[in-house]
């Protein structure tokens, strides 16, 4: 187990890696000169010039680099030049309300998804199954910009039930945790059935029904608990994707947390707060995978025997 966990560490300091780096290179391959866009159009040369010398622009990408590198150890991504802040603790001040809504999206998925699954799976080609799995395919495939108007549009617009934007009350909550949560949902019930039929028709499952267990405790208890183990790696997996479509819900809903404040800060190339952002994320991210592989080594011994 603790080659297993080291090596997991090291791979998970890797994609860490990976990350700051690609952002470093994504943000120097965009067009425009960043200290003029910053400045405006108002600006002259030498306002440019001494700019790009605070910005450590106007050396080689070598050195740029060297300098991101350890500013990335300390955690020091420089001033936001928009808001005047430090940018780290401008993102640090977003985290709580996007952990909210994903952590929202999460459970509402996992309160849905899993009791549909089990339903279509002991249900298997019935009526029930066939209308569980159109629904869940059409939840997979609508987009959640689309779907996030859509609902604005019924809810807020029309019904006036709902608030349309912005944090503060429940309410506020309701649609774009509905919006991020769909597509998860979809996915979790797809998965939870499949996993289901996989494993209710083993030998350790009929052994339980030969035993005379009520067939509510034989599926709970014997078939769910072993199809849950590749669900909780796709759990993991997927709350780090919901914690990404943050991005385009809080865009939408206007909703203050990390994603809104990445876009606001792509669109005026307010660099410290694109790559605190992200890097945030990444590690988020990364850290959550990390936790679900140690989790899933735990859960079954045959990939914490083949780590040794």
């Amino acid at each position: 187990m603790g080659a297993y966990v080291v090596r997991r560490l090291f791979f998970s300091l890797f994609v860490l890696w990976g990350a700051v780096t690609i952002i470093f290179v994504v943000l120097r391959l965009v067009p425009g000169d960043p200290a003029y866009i910053m400045l405006g159009p108002d600006a002259d040369q030498a306002q440019v010039a001494a700019l790009r010398a605070q910005l450590g622009l106007d050396h080689s990408l070598i050195q740029q680099y060297s300098t991101y590198l350890a500013n990335v150890v300390h955690l020091d991504f420089g001033q936001s030049f928009r808001l005047n802040a430090d940018s780290m603790s401008l993102v640090l001040q977003r985290v709580p309300a996007t952990i909210q809504l994903a952590t929202t999206a999460l459970l509402l998925s996992l309160l849905i998804g899993l009791p549909l699954g089990v339903v279509a799976a002991l249900r298997a080609h019935s009526w029930v199954d066939r209308t569980i799995s159109v629904f869940s395919l059409m939840g997979q495939s609508t987009p959640s910009f689309w779907l996030g108007i859509v609902l604005i549009l019924v809810f807020a617009r029309g019904l006036k039930v709902l608030p349309s934007a912005g944090s503060g009350t429940w309410g506020h909550l309701v649609l774009p945790t509905i919006t991020l949560a769909l597509p998860f949902l979809a996915i979790l019930v797809r998965l939870t059935r499949s996993g289901l039929l996989e494993v209710v028709h083993e030998g350790y499952v009929q052994t339980a029904r030969a035993k005379g267990l009520a067939e509510s405790v034989v599926i709970l208890v014997h078939a769910l608990r072993n199809a849950l183990i590749p669900i909780v790696t796709v759990v993991g997996l997927q709350f780090g994707a919901l914690l990404g479509g943050t991005v385009i819900v809080e865009t939408v809903f206007a909703w203050p947390g990390v994603g809104r404040l990445l876009i606001d800060s792509i669109g005026r190339r307010d660099y410290g707060v694109v790559q605190a952002s992200i890097l945030l994320v990444a590690t988020i991210f990364v850290g959550i995978n990390l936790v679900v592989d140690l989790l899933y080594g735990f859960l079954d011994p045959r990939v914490r025997l083949a780590g040794d």
